[in-house]
């Protein structure tokens, strides 16, 4: 026993010294980052309170807040960082589990529930905490995942064992849906004639924080370790939970039922609100497609002709910064011809850009890995367009359900995901990658039926 806790202090202190000069740097980052983000955002925030009727009703008051307190390009940048660094603690881990299994002696079916208990967390999260925003004050709700999640990363860390680094990875996913906190924060703060721009904008954030995690975590763990990747991952955290502390304004509850009822209204919602369900469909669908192409990418690259490895298909993975960028291009379209035929037309480029890739069986290797890279662009455009224009949809429902709106919408995306990594497969193994093409294009096709039924 006393051997064990030597070993563990030991290498306590050995992240110690190499991650103090991290936190030195992350903390003086912090600090200029405050100034840079905030004191805009506190003075517009203050300025909007002093200028609010004192007669005005709450409601009111709040949305009046709200669209004064969105004219701060600096609040909207507080949120859209808020959104990216708390979604990449999801996506750390994966490029690391190599270094992570050698490390830790353990196997490789031990060490792949890491990331798997992560997203586990994060769907458990999304169902169960997600809701909170609409019973409590929004900023609160967001600090105080905030701080879980700090502790969750910072556990990961130290964890002494891959038991213990399993349940450090399902807290991260559970306290990782701050950034589900995030997005409905910025549609209540955005005046409805630029919701849709101001979500799109927010959503560049958290996906560039999907799509930049790995990358960052790849090359921290190669030059550092594992470990050091996840306390600078906390220290970030902590930095923009401070931010937030500083620059968010106060949002007013928007019911007061209990923690049951807040979570039975959920299937309420579902049951009574249309708009809802199509749009919760036809994302699923939809993310059905995009996640069996993801899950396969690897498989097919590594078989004939091309035997490439890991690498080559992580690669593919920067097309996700055509999505990223084209967020608030089709927030504004949003705004300007509607939410519908923006939906419409995510679909049908996704669509198009899936059966692109069926050509490519008639081309030389080269060729077809080009196809095969303008068709992710495509499709990845055409899928984060459409998630814009659903989440302009779910907003506008009802202002006082927004965050149990979130939630449904995103608990479809992610059945849809899952379902389409399973099916995935299963066709790549039964008829090759072009049955994985064919069920991309069915589910494409059925998610635009969904958006073309009569209302």
């Amino acid at each position: 026993m006393g051997e064990f806790f030597c070993s563990y202090a030991e290498r306590i202190t050995n992240v110690r010294g190499t991650v103090l000069p991290v936190f030195d740097a992350l903390r003086q980052t912090a600090v200029h980052s405050f100034d840079f983000c905030l004191d805009a955002t506190v003075m517009t925030t203050t300025q909007t309170l002093q200028t609010t009727p004192a007669s005005a009703s709450p409601a009111h008051s709040q949305s009046a807040g709200a669209a004064a307190a969105s004219l701060s390009p600096r609040l909207v940048l507080l949120l859209a960082a808020a959104a990216g660094l708390g979604v990449a603690p999801l996506y750390y881990c994966q490029p690391m589990l190599g270094v992570l299994q050698s490390d830790m002696g353990a196997s490789a079916r031990a060490v792949g529930m890491v990331p798997t208990l992560t997203q586990l967390g994060y769907a458990v999260g999304i169902l169960l905490l997600a809701p909170l925003g609409d019973r409590y004050d929004r900023r609160r709700v967001i600090l105080a995942k905030a701080t879980a999640l700090v502790l969750a990363l910072l556990l990961a860390a130290v964890a002494p064992s891959i038991g213990l680094l399993m349940a450090a990875s399902f807290a991260i996913g559970l306290s990782a849906t701050m950034a589900q906190d995030v997005v409905p924060a910025a549609a209540v703060l955005a005046p409805d004639a630029h919701r849709g721009k101001v979500v799109g904008t927010v959503m560049t954030g958290l996906l560039l924080g999907i799509l930049l995690s790995r990358v960052v975590s790849g090359l921290v763990a190669a030059h550092y370790s594992w470990r050091v990747m996840f306390v600078a991952a906390a220290m970030s955290v902590a930095a923009i939970g401070l931010a937030a502390q500083r620059g968010l304004p106060v949002f007013k509850p928007t019911t007061h039922l209990s923690y049951r009822a807040l979570i039975a209204s959920l299937g309420h919602l579902w049951w009574h609100q249309r708009a809802l369900r199509r749009a919760a469909i036809a994302q699923g669908l939809l993310a059905m497609g995009f996640s069996a192409f993801w899950s396969t990418l690897a498989v097919f690259l590594h078989g004939a002709p091309f035997h490439f490895g890991s690498a080559v298909a992580g690669g593919f993975g920067l097309a996700g910064a055509a999505g990223a960028l084209a967020a608030p291009i089709a927030g504004r379209l949003a705004d300007r011809r509607g939410p519908e035929v923006v939906t419409r037309l995510g679909i049908g480029i996704a669509t198009i850009s899936f059966a692109a890739m069926a050509l490519g069986s008639f081309m030389t290797p080269h060729a077809q890995l080009v196809l095969l890279a303008l068709a992710t662009v495509g499709f990845d455009l055409g899928v984060q367009t459409t998630l814009i224009a659903h989440q302009t949809i779910v907003y506008g429902i009802d202002p006082a359900s927004r965050s149990r709106l979130n939630a449904v919408l995103f608990v479809g995306m992610f059945i849809g995901m899952a379902a389409g990594a399973a099916v995935g497969s299963l066709m790549l193994a039964q008829w090759g990658w072009i049955g994985v093409i064919a069920m991309a294009v069915t589910t494409s096709l059925a998610a635009l039926a969904v958006r073309l039924w009569p209302r």
